[in-house]
């Protein structure tokens, strides 16, 4: 199995939109979900980011469309870190949903950071959580930087 895939599913009928084509908020909760089980791979699970009241949370989801996804079809979502900031854990992700013949059906960015869930403010992760996300498979153009 491909060590970048993390959600693997079938469309769902409530996730289809009046044309019968897999409705655009779903492809972000496809993402969500693989991002969640990917984080939870890696040794971070959404038990953890509770125990520290601490969240993602994205400035940017970009969805580009490249083939329409219907009922009943079964998907893939691979995920590649794209860039990641050493000093306070900025990072931005690259989604691929794959229909079940192999063909690219849409490509995600999303851009982000963690959100302290008391004070309501950005904040940064725990020292030890930068070894788990340096973990995540990282794309070919992966960029690190230091602000």
């Amino acid at each position: 199995m491909d060590s970048t895939i993390f959600y693997e599913g079938q469309v769902l009928w409530s996730q289809l939109d009046p044309n019968m084509h897999l409705r655009h908020s779903a492809y972000a909760d496809l993402c969500a979900q693989a991002r969640s089980n990917m984080l939870k791979q890696l040794g971070l699970s959404l038990h953890e980011f509770a125990q520290h009241h601490i969240g993602p949370i994205l400035f940017r989801e970009e969805l580009i469309y490249k083939r329409e996804i219907g009922i009943d079809e079964n998907v893939q979502v691979k995920i590649e870190l794209t860039k990641f900031n050493l000093s306070n854990a900025r990072f931005s992700f690259r989604h691929e949903i794959i229909k079940e013949n192999g063909v690219q059906a849409a490509v995600v960015n999303v851009d982000g950071a963690w959100l302290d869930l008391q004070k309501r403010k950005l904040t940064n992760i725990p020292a030890e959580w930068y070894n788990y996300i340096h973990k995540a498979p990282k794309s070919a153009d992966y960029t690190e930087i230091q602000e």
